[in-house]
């Protein structure tokens, strides 16, 4: 066979292989073992100087029209399967259109934080103001200038923690500290009291700490929302009037509210506020050990005492104040089993509010 016809059959079966050629990678193969460096074809053009000067042209020419030919198929090949395989991506990568898109879920405002949100909206609603005391409060501010000295038995009702003192090299200080986490917001009272001009009228929302173990009804770290106000002529008609108002804004106008004779060290006379169970209607059901009623608040008039000690007269001023639980309402308004279950980050419990 000569070298022209041995060239036509290789241009021949390099065609066929790259028609059988199936995608891209194959064909690669097809193009790299016929023109790359160590390719068939390439291996005549590197033989020219082999061949008789007589057949040189004729060689050479059989030889360019093979390269040529394979060449253009190689291209013409390359670009079909190119467009069958871009075909076959956007085949499998096809969105359904009439799918519904998946949207981000928007966060909202933890329920605790929602609820002091809605709680100070109403009391700023009623002309009050913001105020803010420090958590980390002195023995005098969190309980003798609100009438609960040293020795006094409602001490042990909050036992709290307390911060201690500490020497240079880092060792604790002789001696008990009078530094500690609030138990209430009612330190705020003192300091509004010392402060502010008068009259007052101010909520303190703010977290307070006490020894608690957690359960059900208790946490050792809460919200509470302090109401204060101190004028001339205050009475406790007053204080119902408030409370009774702002128990319907936040529960709703169906909800009663009823006051029971309690006591407090800091006001004289004092009252516990039940509001009327909101999953029987008052009825008795278990929410509720069957009373009808659930408590939620401790409130009374201003303490003549725990006014002199901030240097104002009690002959001429009055005034009452109040203590709400925020995770305490929240469970109330939203029917709530356990305090717990606000703290435990449980999205499908929290996406409810």
């Amino acid at each position: 066979m000569t070298i022209i016809e041995e060239l036509d059959s290789l241009k021949q079966r390099v065609l066929a292989d790259i028609s059988a050629a199936e995608d891209s990678a194959a064909l690669e193969d097809v193009r790299i073992a016929v023109l790359g460096k160590s390719g068939t074809l390439t291996a005549y053009l590197r033989n020219m100087g082999n061949v008789p000067k007589e057949e040189k042209a004729q060689v050479g020419r059989a030889v360019n029209e093979a390269r040529t030919a394979v060449e253009t198929a190689l291209e013409e090949a390359k670009k079909l399967l190119q467009q069958q395989e871009l075909d076959a991506a956007i085949a499998s990568d096809a969105v359904d259109i009439t799918l519904p898109g998946r949207s981000q879920q928007i966060g909202t405002r933890h329920l605790i934080n929602g609820m002091i949100d809605e709680m100070t909206d109403v009391f700023l609603g009623l002309g009050y103001s913001l105020f803010e005391g420090p958590e980390v409060e002195t023995d005098y501010y969190n309980f003798e200038a609100l009438n609960a000295p040293p020795d006094h038995p409602s001490r042990s009702m909050q036992d709290t923690f307390y911060v201690k003192d500490l020497s240079g090299d880092g060792s604790a200080v002789k001696g008990e500290s009078d530094v500690l986490l609030r138990t209430q917001t009612s330190g705020a009272q003192v300091h509004a009291m010392e402060d502010c001009s008068l009259p007052i009228y101010i909520i303190v929302p703010g977290k307070v700490y006490r020894r608690d173990v957690a359960d059900p009804s208790h946490l050792p770290q809460f919200h509470q929302i302090e109401g204060l106000v101190v004028d001339k002529g205050i009475t406790f008609g007053d204080l119902k009037g408030t409370l009774d108002y702002a128990c319907k804004a936040i529960f709703g106008p169906d909800r009663r509210t009823r006051f029971r004779a309690h006591y407090f060290p800091f006001t004289e006379p004092s009252a516990e506020v039940d509001v009327s169970c909101g999953v029987c209607g008052g009825e008795g059901c278990r929410m509720c050990k069957g009373t009808g009623w659930l408590e939620l608040l401790g409130c009374g008039m201003v303490d003549p005492n725990v006014l002199e000690m901030s240097g104002i007269d009690p002959e001429v001023y009055s005034g009452f104040a109040f203590g709400l639980g925020v995770e305490r309402a929240a469970c109330l308004k939203y029917n709530v089993p356990d305090l717990r279950m606000l703290l435990e980050g449980d999205m499908r419990f929290l996406r409810q509010f």
